[in-house]
């Protein structure tokens, strides 16, 4: 009988791979879940480690929190950035579509941050704010790139109002489609900037 051909020898993980192989699944669990019920616990079980091991990565519970929110913060801004080239209103489109996919993909974990950082914790709002103004800022000519909107305080004013509307338009969507398609609602948050804009006068 020939004898099993040996196990090849497991990597070991370095302290900063092991910390990001941490925010990997943690921000996986916060897509199911809001945050306040992602655990220590839990992702030690997920994990397969010590419930120690954790807290040398992250200190306490609070700092384990706010380092999976930036981290699924960090991949929606990642995820629904527009194509290099383009028109501006396609590139909005492709952007869009990146935007309700991933809150569709992480609804739990998304709810969280938008309800933390209306409830006044002041990491969420920070976390919230920041992935905003990277979101948001995308529109305007930036670094000689044609944007969709040229930077004045007035389009600034337009667009933060037609972020607004746009987050809770896709959350509601997702709760009850009301018989709006995800193509009609697309259509819908993309074509409320422009006709928000529309408004303005010249």
């Amino acid at each position: 009988m020939t004898a099993p051909a040996p196990r090849p020898p497991r990597s070991r993980l370095s302290p900063e791979q092991r910390r990001e192989q941490l925010l990997d699944l943690g921000v996986r669990l916060l897509a199911t879940r809001p945050v306040d019920e992602l655990s220590i616990d839990l992702l030690a079980v997920e994990a397969g480690i010590s419930r120690g091991l954790l807290y040398h990565y992250f200190g306490n519970k609070a700092d384990f929190h706010e380092a999976v929110v930036r981290r699924a913060a960090d991949a929606l801004i990642e995820q629904t950035a527009p194509p290099e080239t383009g028109d501006p209103v396609e590139r909005l489109a492709v952007s869009m579509t990146a935007y309700v996919d991933f809150v569709v993909a992480n609804h739990e974990g998304y709810l969280s941050l938008v309800r933390g950082a209306a409830g006044g914790n002041p990491t969420l709002r920070e976390i919230y704010d920041e992935a905003l103004h990277a979101l948001t800022d995308r529109l305007f000519t930036e670094g000689g790139r044609q944007g969709l909107l040229t930077d004045s305080p007035r389009h600034r004013l337009v667009v933060r109002g037609w972020a607004a509307l746009v987050e809770q338009l896709v959350l509601g969507w997702y709760d009850d489609p009301g018989g709006v398609s995800r193509a009609e609602l697309l259509d819908l948050v993309t074509n409320a900037l422009l006709a928000l804009v529309g408004t303005l006068p010249d």
